[in-house]
């Protein structure tokens, strides 16, 4: 939950600040793009810290190497959010976000059905995590394309 409280709460103090007068946020877009990055950011840090264990863990046995895919994942997150704020790749950033973010789906599928923690807390249910997912996909390409 925590990723969709920095999107929601990024997106609304960049709307604020649009709204208070800074150019560059005016548009909904603009604040979109700044929240994406800053939950990508977030997200990615996950990958190096005290929650690096707890995400090789949630990789399903099917897949092999978890601790390279953890370490792409979030290489792949940092580079997402950074191109969501350059312009000349932002369609591109947006489109390899979303396609992330289903890569990903099945580990947070197994995390869920295995009742797993992330960093002492116990994961989102499935029927939650696949509607925040819906969420983060939708704004991932809204922020890019619209």
């Amino acid at each position: 939950m925590i990723p969709f409280f920095v999107l929601a709460g990024v997106f609304i103090f960049c709307r604020a600040l649009g709204w208070a007068g800074v150019e560059f946020l005016s548009a909904w877009q603009y604040c979109l793009r700044v929240a994406v990055a800053a939950m990508f950011l977030l997200a990615a840090s996950a990958h190096w810290g005290k929650r690096r264990a707890d995400l090789i863990r949630m990789v399903p046995p099917a897949f092999p190497h978890p601790e390279i895919l953890i370490t792409l994942s979030g290489i792949a997150e940092l580079a997402g959010a950074v191109g969501m704020l350059w312009a000349p790749v932002t369609k591109a950033a947006s489109v390899g976000l979303a396609i992330l973010l289903v890569a990903m789906f099945p580990a947070n599928v197994y995390a869920a059905r295995h009742q797993m923690m992330i960093g002492g807390r116990k994961v989102t249910g499935l029927a939650l995590r696949t509607v925040l997912q819906i969420v983060f996909l939708a704004a991932v390409l809204a922020a890019g394309w619209l």
